[in-house]
This record gives C-alpha cells, structure tokens and sequence, in this order.
C-alpha cells in the first residue's frame, strides 16, 4: 500500500529553482504557516486555499520585513517615483493581494487615478497628492522596494541609470514561498499571480473583482521569470 505524503512532506521535497538558502527559509516558513492552522483548529481545505491563494506566501514576507531599520530610508509620502512602473505588468502580486487592493480601490471607480499624473505610473496612486490610496494593503512587491536616494529613483523613472534602490531580501522569500506553494500544490490546486498595474487600472475602472482578476491573472511562465530576476539579483550581492 503506498504512503499517503503529507503537505508538509510536499513542502520539503518540492522542487524549485530559487537560490538554496532562500527556497530553503520559504520552505520552513509555509511548513510553520500549515503547524499553526493546524494548532488553530483549521481544516486542511482552509489550509490549502490559504496557500495557493498567496496568503502564506505574503506573511512570510511581512515577517521578515518587520525586522527592517527603516532609518536610512529615503522613501517618503509624495514621492511617487517608484509608482511609475515599468511596462505593462507593474510587479506581480498574489491572489490575496490582487483581491485587498481591489477591495480598497473599487470605491474610487471612475476618479481620476496615477496615471492622470503619469501615464505609466499605477492607477492606485493619487494624482494630486502623490500618495498611495491602497496603502494600507499595498502588496510585497511595494512593501519590500526601497531607496536611499529620491533622486536616483527619479533619474530611473526617466530612463536613466541610478543607484541606491531596490527589494529588501523578504521579497525574494516571498517570491520563492510562491514557488513552494505551486510545486507542492501541483495537480491539488491552483496557485495564480497577478500583475499589479493590470488589477489596480482595473479596480478603479469599472470592473467587477472577478473581472479584474481575469484579466490581471499571469500565465503560469510569469513566476519563472520573477524568479530568475530574484536569482540574479541576490546574485549581484553575495
């Protein structure tokens, strides 16, 4: 008769492409995620959607910034540079995310949005006061981007080259907690990615939350490539 493998036995033998040592913290971080809804009492259903939907994903990247010195830091409230966001996709953001922002932009449908003050910059920013309207549940790929120089990041907003900004380590464990979740979740279910401009100019043009999620969901390569950015840029610094 064969083993039944277990969830936690999944997370561990999953295969993945990201660095080791980070594969290895998202792989602990989900198998402590699934000990505490058991602890709590919850259903391995609950615990699987809580999984493939991001969530486990999105508080093992908040708990590891939560240790972040915040000193040093050059970001502030109307410095929008970073919300002008590189081409069409604008970061990728989990299914939990896509559904939080959504939440806190469908009351500003049909306002003007971030790209009134920037035809690239994220519909989710306010055009006049340059400060996020989804703050408050703004995904990893924003928690995580920092800078220590505003200048730098407006030089990069214009095409040009800058230094002293980019992602703190959570997001790369964030990142690879999703490929965990994926490999583990294989052939029992989905675990989507969505792109952040797509779902936010959605949210406040009109669409229903399912609507914005169609059309925002990535196809499944979208990960892959993230994750062979991540590689490279942890790469860059060891």
């Amino acid at each position: 008769m064969k083993k039944r493998v277990s969830l936690i036995e999944k997370i561990d033998k999953s295969k993945i492409s990201s660095v080791h040592e980070v594969g290895q913290r998202a792989k602990r971080g989900i198998s402590a995620f699934i000990k505490s809804m058991l602890a709590d009492g919850k259903s391995q259903e609950a615990i699987i959607s809580s999984i493939a939907d991001g969530t486990a994903a999105q508080g093992i990247g908040h708990i590891g910034l939560s240790v972040y010195d915040p000193s040093g830091i050059a970001c502030k409230n109307g410095c929008a540079f970073c919300c002008i966001l590189s081409g069409e996709d604008g970061g990728i953001i989990t299914e939990a995310e896509a559904k939080q922002v959504f939440s806190a932009l469908n009351k500003l449908q049909n306002k003007p949005d971030g790209r009134d003050w920037n035809p690239s910059a994220c519909a989710a920013l306010d055009p006049k006061t340059l400060t996020c309207r989804s703050y408050e549940t703004r995904p990893m790929i924003c928690r995580s981007y920092i800078s220590t120089d505003a200048s730098a990041c407006e030089k990069v907003a214009q095409g040009e080259s800058g230094l002293g900004m980019g992602t703190l380590e959570p997001y790369h464990s964030y990142l690879a907690s999703l490929e965990v979740s994926r490999s583990s979740l294989k052939g029992v279910k989905r675990v989507s990615t969505y792109s952040l401009a797509k779902l936010a100019a959605n949210a406040v043009g009109g669409a229903t939350l399912k609507e914005a999620l169609k059309r925002s969901r990535h196809d499944t390569f979208e990960l892959n490539k993230e994750i062979k950015r991540s590689n490279k840029d942890i790469s860059r610094v060891s």
